[in-house]
């Protein structure tokens, strides 16, 4: 985890990333539910920022919430994303953001699991996966 922001210009971001990740990661898309790999990956390992490389959250803290997203009951670190408010689409919701590079990740929701009771509901192409080596 860095506290080093990490700032691209729009044309910067937009040729190193995926059109799809460029529209959901950093002009705050969603992707069509049920399509991401990632939302099936069950092998230990952490999940980062597509954009940015920090990683955000941990399989550990994965579940099935059964909505077609990776969902997750916390980050990996507090530090490691941010939040603000939502009022898009006539909707109060809390967007969850990269500490790092700002990029859009999902939404995080009161209607989790034990322990914290969140669902951070996180869009798959703004993330990527490395598999614990073991």
């Amino acid at each position: 985890m860095t506290d080093t922001k990490l700032t691209k210009s729009d044309a910067e971001w937009k040729s190193e990333l995926s059109p799809e990740a460029y529209r959901v990661a950093r002009k705050h898309g969603t992707e069509r539910p049920f399509t991401s790999p990632l939302n099936d990956e069950k092998r230990a390992g952490t999940f980062s920022c597509v954009c940015c490389g920090q990683a955000v959250f941990a399989t550990a803290d994965k579940f099935d919430s059964g909505t077609g997203w990776p969902s997750y009951t916390k980050p990996v670190a507090a530090q490691a994303v941010g939040e603000s408010s939502d009022n898009s689409f006539f909707m109060r919701r809390t967007e969850v953001h990269c500490s790092r590079c700002e990029a859009h990740l999902g939404h995080v929701f009161p209607d989790g699991p034990k322990p914290t009771g969140l669902r951070y509901c996180i869009n798959g192409v703004s993330l990527t996966f490395k598999p614990e080596q073991g």
